[in-house]
């Protein structure tokens, strides 16, 4: 409702700028008759403003496209802002789980053990690892899709531990089974020491990580996963991988 009244300002003031440039016109640049009309009451102005709109109604366009593009700008300078002021936080955190650390271009993914298009896109951004050794791979733990999320989070971090980071990052991006009981089947498989990984998972640095890394996507205005950051652009959503691949080359040349 709010937005629509701040939208219904822009344009009545928009036409009523148009207004009083016209009427200053036909009186030969005299502001004479912008004085007039500040004196005639309020509903002969909202009536005028009407009638103007009705005969004009590109006006209105122009108003919210004017008012789309100011809005574009300001959050484009506010995540540039963002970025720059958490860079360190956003590409070189040591608690993050970081895949090839060697890479010359940086790509950080915000993701979600169990969001659909996080799991759909891990094994093509291994891929891309594998193809390009000079691609490094910030993997930011993002549990925002409940429970489970949390815990799979919260396990992961916990495998990293014991220096099993990668792998069983891979197992819970293709687990079924989130639970207490199916984490720690898939940590036996992978020859973790259960009750170390359940002790980790429950530490306050763990939680603190996480926390850290939300209050993180909050400040760069990250809603939803899985989302990218790369150099000075952050990316929404599940881009195709040739497009990503696409401006990991661009960034590389950039360098």
């Amino acid at each position: 409702m709010r937005r629509f009244a701040f939208v219904a300002l822009v344009i009545l003031l928009f036409a009523a700028a148009a207004l009083e440039s016209g009427a200053q016109e036909r009186a030969g640049g005299s502001s004479s008759g912008a004085s007039v009309a500040t004196d005639l009451p309020a509903e002969a102005i909202e009536q005028i403003v009407k009638d103007y709109l009705l005969r004009e109604p590109e006006v209105i366009m122009q108003a919210l496209q004017r008012l789309q593009e100011r809005q574009a700008e300001a959050e484009a300078a506010q995540a540039q802002a963002m970025l720059e002021a958490h860079a360190d936080a956003i590409v070189d955190d040591p608690r993050d789980g970081v895949i090839n650390p060697e890479g010359d271009v940086t790509l950080v993914e915000f993701f979600d053990y169990r969001c659909g298009y996080c799991r759909g896109m891990a094994a093509g951004l291994q891929k891309m690892v594998e193809e390009d050794p000079g691609l490094r791979l910030v993997l930011k733990e993002f549990p925002i899709l409940g429970e489970d999320s949390l815990r799979a989070a919260r396990a992961a971090l916990a495998a990293k531990e014991q220096g099993a980071y990668a792998p069983f990052h891979d197992a819970l991006m293709g687990a079924a089974d989130m639970s207490m009981d199916g984490i720690r089947r898939l940590a036996e498989r992978h020859g973790l020491d259960v009750a170390r990984l359940e002790a980790d998972m429950a530490s306050p640095a763990i939680g603190q990580q996480i926390d850290d890394t939300l209050e993180l996507g909050q400040a760069l205005g990250i809603t939803g996963t899985p989302s990218f950051i790369l150099g000075e652009r952050i990316i929404p959503g599940a881009a195709p991988l040739p497009q990503l691949a696409q401006m990991i080359e661009a960034e590389r040349a950039a360098q």
